[in-house]
């Protein structure tokens, strides 16, 4: 293991666990006194916590701090095995969540399906009251009619309840009283003007209700890690989160705000993509994440970007998150025909259980299966270093599509060119579509699975050159162990800055002040109250305009700043700017951060990939390939080539040459 400097400012992370849970592996990375450990285990889906637990007694590690990715927010959704949940809301508006946006997905379905809300009808309570749109009171809560539904609600035996009530993200006094009531007869409340003081009823009445749904079950998941970790004289094992953002918060805080955690495994790895990229040299990044059960990707410009509007299984929520896109394209993804005949593969995935065929217990044929007949993943290589491939079984799987392509090894490649451009066109989505030039960024591989379609997705886009960080297997723990811990605070607000405003903006002023006090309390709260920074940050739009843009604040918040900073985020992201019309601003922002660890996240795979060798792999055809391991490369390699290493295996097709970078990370490229 390589020796890196301890971070010297930071010497609680002396033993830190980075833990990312998969659908098909549990990743571990561990820091020891500087020292970086690596290892994958199989996912326990139906009890994520259960793999963390067996990983760190298998490996006989005692972390100190564990900050952990978490699949568990984003599963409950997709599942719907949330805490049932009761609604209260201003009268007249209990619909809100079924009649939502006029917004129609599926433009030519002629028999669309919606999905059900979280709250049933019979569970969604109206009562007396009501706010004016500048926040003046209208109609005085009405007590008698609010200790009525609570009674209902406690008659069904419902215990966590979402309270949003109309205009109270700019006056929360009848939300505050009723979540008062509502928690002193020890239910579990979600109440908007916590969750999201922002404007559009539908969206904040989505998110709210979500994070009703999830806060039960991720309190309830995370207390039992905690006692878990703290188990068998264990004393103080802190635990962490990611959320959505890329930072990381207290395990009570993720059980209080869940719907902050939907993303929250995808982001630790774009963190940690980016942070390897701009390290190497590479800041303009566009990271891909492969899995077992999907793909994810998202474009850097030379900084994180971040998007507040997420749509999960067709719910919107709103909540910072890292902005990346998903498909349903991982190792375990199934291939399959439609009705037409046309092969698909994914979104359906064999997962951890029973996975590929090629694990060994599995049957239907997955992409794993296909890189397994073509060669490129190798039989004598464990995946993970836990998992044999079964080359047999997985010929048999790939047999069952195998008849409309003549051989099995045809339906193999067949199944790989379908799966590169299921995330080809994700890889466009991200950049041609928002006017990036592909050519001017370096994709960024990594995941179980990332590195074996890195240099064909670099073709298909237009992408000259793939960076593969050191352990790209575990980049998305890497990434946990970097993340910072932040605390993110937001309040609407309805203001007009004219074109000729100058000077300070008394509002906008005022409710930064008051964000950055909350955000400060929180998260000295969660034990961090030294060496904090805050950003801030407003979303603006011109007059007249529906939607916004989240323009930072750093810099100052002078109108004259403002309107500059706008007109400048309009330009670069919609090719225009209007000078002369007054900007509007709808919600402040600030997000408090205290630094992570700051050291090399890199470990060696020193004598765990083999001698190199030979073998003959499939390229559209045969061909005598160099079976290379990872540590063994230290010049340039030209393709054919395929590279092991414990966490991941890296293929180098003809015409493209690997080389090895000071960091220990490899670039690809195309061979003139």
């Amino acid at each position: 293991m390589p020796t890196n400097e301890p971070d010297q400012a930071s010497p609680q992370h002396d033993l830190l666990l980075g833990v990312d849970v998969g659908g098909t592996f549990t990743d571990f990375v561990f820091l020891r006194n500087g020292e970086i450990s690596i290892a994958k285990r199989p996912s326990t889906p139906d009890d994520p916590g259960r793999a963390i637990i067996a990983g760190l007694t298998e490996f006989g590690w005692s972390p100190e701090e564990v900050v952990h990715g978490s699949t568990v927010a984003t599963n409950t959704l997709l599942t719907r095995t949330g805490a049932p949940t009761a609604l209260i809301t201003t009268r007249g508006f209990r619909d809100t969540l079924v009649i939502g946006r006029q917004a129609r997905p599926d433009l030519y379905a002629l028999h669309p399906q919606r999905h059900e809300p979280l709250v049933p009808q019979r569970w969604r309570f109206e009562v007396d009251e009501r706010i004016a749109a500048d926040g003046e009171l209208v109609t005085a809560l009405d007590l008698e009619q609010l200790d009525t539904v609570l009674d209902r609600i406690e008659r069904t035996g419902v215990r966590s309840v979402a309270i949003c009530f109309l205009f109270s993200f700019i006056n929360s006094a009848h939300e505050e009283l009723a979540a008062v009531r509502a928690r002193n007869r020890g239910f579990n409340v979600s109440a908007s003007y916590e969750v999201l003081p922002q404007h559009r009823e539908f969206e904040r009445m989505s998110t709210t209700t979500a994070n009703a749904y999830l806060a039960p079950v991720m309190t309830n998941y995370l207390d039992a890690l905690e006692a878990q970790l703290n188990r068998d004289g264990a004393n103080g094992v802190r635990l962490r989160i990611m959320q959505s953002n890329g930072g990381s918060l207290t395990a009570g805080s993720a059980g209080r705000n869940a719907v902050r955690t939907v993303l929250s495994g995808p982001a630790g790895g774009v963190a940690g993509a980016f942070a390897a990229a701009e390290s190497d040299g590479f800041p303009q990044a566009i990271t891909f994440d492969m899995g077992g059960t999907s793909a994810d990707v998202a474009l850097c410009p030379g900084r994180l970007l971040e998007r507040t509007d997420l749509v999960v299984d067709d719910m919107p929520i709103r909540t910072p998150a890292v902005d990346l896109h998903t498909v349903g394209a991982g190792g375990g993804s199934i291939a399959w025909f439609d009705p037409g005949g046309a092969l698909r593969v994914g979104p359906q995935s064999a997962g951890a259980d029973p996975g590929p065929a090629a694990y060994g217990v599995g049957s239907q044929p997955t992409v794993t299966d296909a890189h397994t007949v073509l060669g490129r993943l190798r039989p004598e290589q464990q995946l993970g270093g836990t998992v044999s491939l079964d080359v047999e079984r997985a010929r048999q799987a790939i047999a069952t599509i195998a008849e409309p392509f003549g051989s099995v090894e045809s339906a193999a490649q067949a199944v790989i060119d379908v799966v590169n451009a299921n995330m080809a066109r994700a890889l466009r989505v991200i950049s041609v579509e928002r006017g990036y030039d592909p050519a001017n960024f370096t994709l960024v591989a990594f995941g179980g699975a990332g590195p074996l379609h890195a240099c064909d997705l670099a073709d298909v886009v237009g992408i000259p050159q793939a960076l593969i960080p050191t352990s790209p297997g575990v980049l998305s723990a890497s990434g946990m162990l970097i993340s910072d811990i932040t605390r993110d605070a937001e309040q609407g607000l309805h203001l007009t800055i004219q074109p000729d405003a100058t000077g300070a903006v008394e509002p906008l002023d005022s409710a930064l002040a008051s964000i950055d006090a909350q955000v400060r309390q929180a998260i000295a709260e969660d034990g961090y109250d030294e060496a904090v920074s805050v950003e801030y940050a407003a979303d603006l739009r011109y007059r007249g305009q529906s939607h916004e843009l989240t323009v930072s604040l750093n810099d100052g918040h002078q109108a004259e700043l403002v309107r500059s900073a706008f007109h400048d985020a309009h330009r670069e992201r919609f090719g225009f700017s209007s000078l002369d019309t007054p900007v509007e601003v709808v919600t402040a922002r600030a997000k408090a951060r205290h630094p992570g660890y700051e050291g090399a996240v890199a470990a060696s795979h020193e004598g765990r990939s083999g001698e190199p060798r030979t073998a003959v792999v499939t390229w559209q055809r045969p061909l005598e390939t160099r079976i290379l391991p990872r540590e063994s490369i230290s010049a340039s390699v030209s393709g054919p080539a395929v590279i092991t290493q414990l966490d991941t295996t890296v293929t180098v097709p003809p015409g493209w040459a690997a080389s090895s970078l000071p960091s220990g990370s490899l670039l690809l490229r195309r061979e003139s």
